[in-house]
């Protein structure tokens, strides 16, 4: 009798700082349209913090710049102006850059049979833009977005039911395991149940992580996960 399989079923990764650092074309997609928009070329940095939903960031810098909150039409133009610029921005990008390890790391959990998916505060089709370019949409049959919810837990829990849906079988979260780069990654893990691997990669160094309560961190995927992360 075989002895039950206690492996994750499912890995989900953050994106910007975890899997690519797209150079700054985030900021400067929202720049261009501000500007197109309304002839302010606003400034994200100033107003948002790292690990934000993209809902969340063009509303506290539109209400930062602009000193009042964006009409739902208003609102939906200038998602649209940052989706058109971000095509043009993250082709355009030259210090675009797969984060050491990362292929290699996806490559080897799907041919061991890992289900990997999303989990990011971009909006969707703002992710799958940024991970183009470097052909790792394919990895990615389910995730949760930025345009799903604004809270990082729910989000999660949204990545888990539609990897279930996919691959018909539940994927709970203690069978889980969520992969990011910043203090918002473990906290929105946790809330929903999944533990985290915080990834030294980007923004935050390796005490900042583990201060967050991070439940394994490293300082990149180069020499892959840990052992005990994957049982």
């Amino acid at each position: 009798m075989n002895a039950p399989d206690h492996r994750r079923l499912a890995l989900l990764f953050d994106i910007d700082g975890t899997l690519i650092i797209t150079g700054g074309a985030g900021a400067r997609s929202w720049r261009l349209a501000f500007d197109e928009l309304y002839g302010i070329p606003a400034d994200i940095g100033k107003f948002t913090d790292t690990g934000m939903t993209d809902p969340d960031v063009g509303r506290k810098t539109f209400e930062a710049v602009m000193g009042r909150k964006p009409e739902r039409q208003e609102f939906a133009r200038l998602l649209e102006r940052r989706l058109h610029y971000l095509h043009q921005t993250v082709s355009e990008s030259e210090h675009y850059r797969v984060l050491p390890g990362v292929e290699a790391l996806l490559t080897g959990l799907v041919d061991d049979g890992c289900l990997v998916g999303l989990i990011t505060g971009n909006l969707e089709a703002a992710a799958h833009i940024k991970l183009h370019r470097a052909g790792l949409n394919r990895f990615f049959s389910f995730g949760g977005y930025g345009s799903d919810s604004n809270d990082r837990a729910e989000v999660t829990r949204i990545a888990l039911r539609r990897g279930s849906v996919v691959y018909g079988e539940e994927l709970t979260p203690d069978r889980c395991l969520v992969l990011g780069d910043t203090p918002h990654d473990v906290a929105g893990a946790h809330a929903a149940g999944v533990p985290c691997v915080g990834v030294a990669s980007h923004n935050f160094n390796s005490a900042q992580l583990a201060e967050a309560k991070a439940d394994w961190v490293i300082e990149s995927f180069e020499d892959g996960l840990p052992k005990e992360a994957l049982e």
